[in-house]
């Protein structure tokens, strides 16, 4: 599980490096332990503004297959992707 904070300026910049580390990770992982599933950990808060929105279901369809918000004062799993 890759687990990032959201806490930058922007959601946006912060879904971009996100997105590209999930990625990468992705990749290696195909290759060296394909049995292993990676999932991106967001704070619930980033789930709802981003994931909610139009270009969260276009990235959920196309790039990330598996997400999971969490609440991070609790820290906790809120939500399970898709």
């Amino acid at each position: 599980m890759e687990v990032k904070s959201f806490v930058g300026d922007s959601e946006i910049d912060d879904l971009e490096k996100a997105l590209g580390q999930y990625i990468l990770y992705r990749t290696v992982l195909a290759e060296r332990d394909p049995e292993r599933i990676l999932y991106l950990a967001v704070p619930q808060h980033a789930l709802r503004d981003i994931f909610e929105e139009q270009l969260g279901h276009l990235l959920l369809q196309n790039q990330l297959t598996r997400v999971i918000g969490f609440d991070p004062q609790q820290e906790v799993i809120t939500q399970w992707l898709p």
